[in-house]
């Protein structure tokens, strides 16, 4: 059913189990598992038989998939999942989600059907809602889920006795789409030509009035333009005949109205150029892996009796996420050093296979990872990444230690073994010796060049062989007492000299470790301040959005009559216009505290590395700024 993380066909996501129980599907949860992009999510509700699932069709550039069904039964159960290339925004996923036909009789519960439209709304980014006939009072009553909406749902899991949460709703809800579908009106305002939009607008336009009856009325059109801050409305004639709309799927594109075809495709390309990527409170966008978590949280949050509740929501999904985000980078980390990695190798060599696995890891982990305000488990990650990297050049230098070690033995055999019958234990012997030692210390330098641990091991085994070179020494009696003086301490002095060769290629070891160090604190930092700026941008344009909707209420306000509900609109927009110009310093405030967060942690398991970088987060600072 899936390939690639997508699929060939629709799966149920949510259904209505054995026991009317809500519950997510596992077989579309593994789906959404295995996609890590940003997910584009549409989601379409209205009442059953209205022609919901051809547009879903459409948008998934196929003829048929979710089925239409041709009779009065209502063929949509629960909610079904497309997970699609996005047509226009690369790296992005378009999810599209069809939901079962609402009002249907034969259910009997329409509380079912209450949560089935809360879901759409909770989990998309663009709601499409579908109806027949015309935006009228009748339609707008059917609509009646919207009003219901503040009951069923809940942005803060606290509010203030006082608290408007129409300014959070409006934040967070998805934008609307209303499609009419079989519309044969005009589009005219008495004489003058109007847009679907412009009709859509009028048909939400508010009574002046105290009255019950007037209350009733305006209540549907204050949600959808309290709720809703992106709204477009698009008609649609009638596609075919009856008898050919029997047959909706087989009909190609030549038997469809033009008029209707032409709508579709406009319809279309507004959802692919339009749509946001989905995303949560903080502006955290969110992928199709944390979409199926997030399904999980709010259809529990039901299951058990409780008002789903975003901001609860966000916290249960960014431990899940966030748990995972770290096993995956890891994993990833992992995976990309061991696959690359043949030891032993050069340290720079190594080097770079870490860099590049790093850096891979941390985009999956910045991916994955959800609402880590405090940078916990960025800081788990950390420090995991750089315990096996410590762990891997361990293993470089030990796989190093083995070769020179193999060739030091195959090297020096030949002179141990005349050592051993005692060759060099004569007059004349120990310059023989010597020589000899010089010239297999050359061959061993020739062999092992290019290996990291050559000198140490030399060292090594010359220290251990010291007491021979001063055994043959002692017993050289062809040597004069200055001579034997001036080889004692030619012998101590080689040992030394060798000794500090050792050294230095153990601090060069440690030079270029301190360099991934500094490297891998810079490329957290940076992959830290990337996402804190996208998540900005994005609560910087929901603001807009809500305040460009805010400004056209209360217009729309005025216009109608409504003074005291435009006064009232003009004090929202004030406090919102305030927010927004606290938005700047607080993301300077957010950065330093994830500067001095990180440099925090790296002090945990970098010994004396952070004082070597604290000019790097004060410049990566002040370039931000």
């Amino acid at each position: 059913m899936a390939f690639g993380g997508f699929m060939s066909a629709p799966v149920c996501l949510i259904e209505n189990n054995e026991k009317g129980k809500l519950c997510v599907k596992k077989e579309a949860k593994n789906i959404l598992d295995g996609i890590n992009q940003p997910v584009v999510v549409v989601s379409v509700v209205g009442l059953y038989r209205t022609g919901k699932s051809y547009l879903m069709n459409r948008l998934a550039g196929q003829q048929s998939g979710f089925a239409l069904g041709s009779t009065i039964e209502s063929k949509t159960k629960g909610i079904w999942m497309w997970c699609v290339p996005h047509p226009k925004k690369e790296g992005h996923t378009l999810v599209l989600l069809d939901t079962e036909g609402l009002g249907d009789v034969e259910k009997g519960d329409t509380k079912h059907d209450t949560w089935i439209f809360c879901l759409a709304v909770l989990l998309s980014s663009t709601l499409v809602y579908n109806s027949l006939g015309v935006i009228d009072n009748m339609a707008l009553e059917k609509l009646h889920y919207i009003t219901e909406l503040t009951e069923n749902i809940r942005v803060k899991s606290e509010v203030g006795q006082h608290e408007d949460e129409t300014e959070d709703f409006m934040r967070v809800f998805p934008s609307f789409v209303w499609t009419v579908r079989d519309f044969t009106l005009e589009l005219k305002r008495g004489d003058k030509p109007i847009t679907s939009d412009e009709y859509l607008e009028g048909a939400l336009k508010l009574k002046t009035g105290n009255s019950n009856q007037t209350a009733q009325y305006n209540l549907p059109r204050r949600c959808l333009r309290h709720f809703f801050a992106v709204r477009k409305c698009f008609v649609f004639p009638r596609p075919a005949s009856t008898q050919n709309m029997r047959r909706m799927e087989q009909l190609t594109e030549k038997e469809l109205d033009s008029e209707f075809l032409e709508q579709a495709n406009t319809f279309c390309d507004y959802i692919y150029n339009n749509s946001e990527s989905k995303t949560v409170t903080g502006g955290c966008t969110v992928t199709g892996t944390a979409l199926g978590n997030l399904a999980e949280v709010y259809v529990e949050a039901i299951r058990s009796g409780n008002v789903p509740c975003l901001e609860n929501a966000v916290m249960s999904l960014a431990k899940i996420q966030n748990v995972r985000a770290v096993e995956e980078a890891l994993q990833v980390y992992m995976t990309e050093v061991l696959g690359m990695a043949e030891l032993p190798m050069h340290p720079e060599k190594l080097s770079d296979i870490h860099k590049i696995a790093e850096k891979k890891a941390i985009e999956v982990f910045i991916t994955m990872s959800f609402s880590d305000n405090d940078q916990i488990y960025q800081k788990e990650l950390m420090e995991k990444i750089h315990n096996e990297y410590q762990d891997m050049c361990q293993q470089n230098h030990e796989a190093s230690r083995i070769q020179c070690e193999e060739v030091r033995c195959d090297v020096f055999d030949k002179m141990e073994k005349s050592f051993s019958i005692g060759l060099y234990l004569k007059p004349g012997g120990y310059r023989q010796y010597r020589d000899t030692l010089a010239q297999l210390t050359n061959d061993y330098r020739a062999r092992t060049h290019s290996q990291i641990m050559s000198e140490e091991v030399l060292s090594t085994y010359l220290r251990g062989n010291e007491h021979f070179g001063n055994m043959i020494l002692q017993a050289d009696e062809s040597l004069s007492a200055a001579e034997h003086e001036n080889e004692v301490q030619s012998l101590k002095n080689e040992i030394l000299k060798q000794r500090q060769k050792g050294l230095e290629e153990q601090n060069r070891l440690q030079e270029q470790a301190f360099k991934d160090m500094q490297r891998s604190h810079d490329e957290h930092i940076n992959q830290i301040i990337s996402q804190i700026e996208r998540e900005q941008e994005r609560i910087k344009r929901d603001n807009e959005r809500v305040l460009d909707a805010k400004l056209k209420e209360r217009e729309a306000l005025l216009q109608q009559g409504f003074q005291q509900e435009a006064a009232r609109m003009q004090r929202e927009i004030d406090s919102l216009k305030g927010d927004i110009a606290k938005q700047e310093p607080s993301q300077r405030s957010t950065v330093s505290k994830v500067l001095d967060g990180i440099g925090t942690a790296a002090t945990l398991f970098l010994p004396g590395f952070v004082p070597k970088l604290a000019g790097v987060g004060l410049s990566l600072f002040s370039k931000l700024f």
